[in-house]
């Protein structure tokens, strides 16, 4: 998954939630599926924690990053 996107990862996801949903696959792929979905959840739910750490800061003048802080 090192060079997957949020997106095409997101992508991913939707298809085999379709696919185990239509019922038409048997057992054992469906916990394949199951397997991939998890480990793309995952790998989704990094990206966002990350993504929502670097929205939590803020540039400062010198060009380092600070803690953003919505109470002053």
């Amino acid at each position: 998954m090192e060079n997957e996107t949020f997106e095409s990862a997101l992508l991913k996801l939707e298809d085999i939630i379709r696919e185990l949903e239509s019922g038409e696959i048997d057992l054992d792929k469906s916990l394949d599926k199951y397997k991939e979905a998890t480990t793309l959840v995952n790998f989704c739910s990094d990206k966002l924690k990350n993504a929502q750490e670097t929205v939590n800061k803020i540039l400062k003048e010198d060009g380092t990053f600070e803690d953003f802080n919505t109470n002053e």
